[in-house]
Order: C-alpha cells, then structure tokens, then sequence
C-alpha cells in the first residue's frame, strides 16, 4: 500500500520548473555559493591532483626508463629477444601498476578494493592455466641458462633430436629420419638432458666378441689395425683395446676410440662392419647364443 501512494503522489506531483530552477542558480546568492564551494574544492583537491598526475607523469618515465635499463642489460649478457622483450614487457606493466596505485591513492581514491580484484583475478588465471605457466616457466629457464641451443643434438622426455626451435612454451626437435617432434618446456625442465653436441669429440665404444677358441693376441692386432688405419680416430687420447668381459658365449673386446662428435656415427658404422669382414678373413669365429634342444622318447609299458 505505501508504494502505490507513493506511485500517486509521484504521479499527481506538479512538474518541475527548470526555467525556475535555473534562475535561482543564476542569482547573485546562489553563483556566490557555487563559487565558493569550487573554491573549497580546489583548494581541498587541487593539490592531491597535481601531486596525482605528477606521480603519474614521473612514475611513466621512470617505468620507461627502468624498461630500456632492462633492455640493455639482458642484451649486454646476450639474452634471447624473446625473453628480452616479455620480461622488459612485464617489468614496465608492473611498475605502472604500482604507479597508477599511487596516483589514485594520492588523490584519495582507496585502492585495496582494486588489489583485492586484481589478486583475485591473477589467483584463478594461475589455476586456469597451471600448464601453460609451468611450461612458460620452464621455458624461461631453458632460455636463460642455456642447456642447449638451436642445432645441437639432445636426448630428453623420452626423444632424441636436433634442436629446430626454441620457444617459450615448446621446443621443437627433429629426429634423424626427418619427424618433427613438439615438446612441452615442462618436460624437458623435469627430466634428464643428454646434450650431444655440448663437446667437440666423443667416445666410440664398440663391444666385439670373439669365440673361446681364437687366438686372443691375432684378435688384438686385427681390432688395432682398424682402428691405425682410421684417419677420424683420434690419437689424442689415445684408443683402448682390452679383454672387458668373459661372457658365457664368448670373450668380449672393449674398443674405445676418440672421434670428433661430427664423426661419431660414421666411425661407429664403419668400424661394426670393418671388424666383421677382417674377423672372417681370419677365420677368427664371432659366437652368438645358441641352444640345443635334446627329445627324449618316453616308453610305457
């Protein structure tokens, strides 16, 4: 009942007379008072605003300031452009952020509400997206400390390529029979690198087994006249051929012999296949497993 009278007397009310009001706002008492109280206001507020958008003003330039130091800095130490120009990103939204904080809070405006906000926001962006920024993490690490770089040959989550791409999300590898292989930085900054490309030579180890009956030093001079005849092996260190093992089936040689890490898969190949053809030329057997398998008939009476 009250909201209807009230609907009625809003209804039945008389109009308002705005040249009437307007008139009143145009005597001399009234302009006084406005005046007076733009006064108070200026005087009150005046100098909060110019102390707000000088903090603003030389907040901005320190922030631009602070974002070409950055710059220069991550350049000098020969960061990648990408990390550059994300973290100089980052750094000047940051500072004016708090710059324009100030600026509100100078003039009296309370910002809690709005770090409240933005909290808020940046805790259930962090929750959404839990994988992406374990893998911009992970990637940010990866680009600043450099565990390997485009071109080199790595093993890791699982894979083994050559580095085509680095992102700050991915890594991109290609495999030696031309597969393109997309991996999460998360991945590859939680499990073990192997970085084949990080030393410039490498060790080729060869495991060449002989039978019990061969001659062991005809053998030894065989396996050394490979490796002296191989112009990529290495003296420097110099190669190895010893007696590494008594299999059940055979007496294993260990070959190790120091090759530039261009050269490791050649020598590795080449070798497998040089050994094998001068073994058979010196009759000297290479066993393999074998298994005799005995039948015995079983009579019943």
């Amino acid at each position: 009942m009250a909201a209807e009278e009230a609907a009625k007397e809003a209804v039945t009310a008389p109009p308002i007379d705005v040249v009437k009001e307007v008139g009143q706002l145009m005597e001399p008492g009234s302009a006084a008072r406005l005046l007076d109280m733009g006064k108070e206001l200026l005087i009150q507020y005046g100098p909060r605003i110019l102390a707000a958008i000088a903090i603003f003003i030389i907040g901005k330039m320190i922030a631009k300031w602070l974002r070409r130091l950055v710059v220069r800095l991550m350049d000098k130490a020969e960061v990648d452009p990408m990390v550059t120009g994300f973290t100089a990103s980052m750094v000047y939204i940051g500072l004016m952020v708090f710059v324009v904080m100030a600026a509100l809070g100078q003039v009296g405006i309370q910002t809690t509400s709005f770090l409240a906000v933005l909290g808020a926001a940046g805790l259930a962006i962090g929750l959404a997206l839990q994988g992406s920024l374990a893998n911009f993490a992970a990637g940010f690490l990866l680009i600043i400390f450099r565990p390997f770089k485009v071109g080199d040959v790595i093993e890791a989550a699982g894979v083994t390529g050559k580095v085509d791409l680095i992102q700050i999300f991915t890594t991109t590898l290609k495999t030696p029979d031309n597969k393109t292989i997309i991996v999460p930085n998360a991945k590859l900054g939680n499990d073990n690198i192997i970085n084949y490309s990080t030393q410039k030579t490498r060790r080729v180890d060869l495991v060449v087994g002989v039978s019990y009956d061969a001659d062991l030093k005809e053998t030894r001079a065989i396996l050394q006249d490979i490796v002296d005849s191989d112009e990529r092996v290495l003296r420097d260190p110099a190669p190895q051929i010893v007696v590494g093992e008594l299999a059940d089936s055979s007496v294993n040689f260990f070959v190790r012999v120091w090759v530039n890490s261009a050269d490791y898969w050649d020598v590795y190949f080449d070798a497998n296949e040089t050994v094998k053809l001068r073994l058979d030329e010196a009759g000297i057997g290479i066993p393999y497993p074998q298994r005799d398998v005995h039948l015995y008939e079983h009579k019943t009476d």
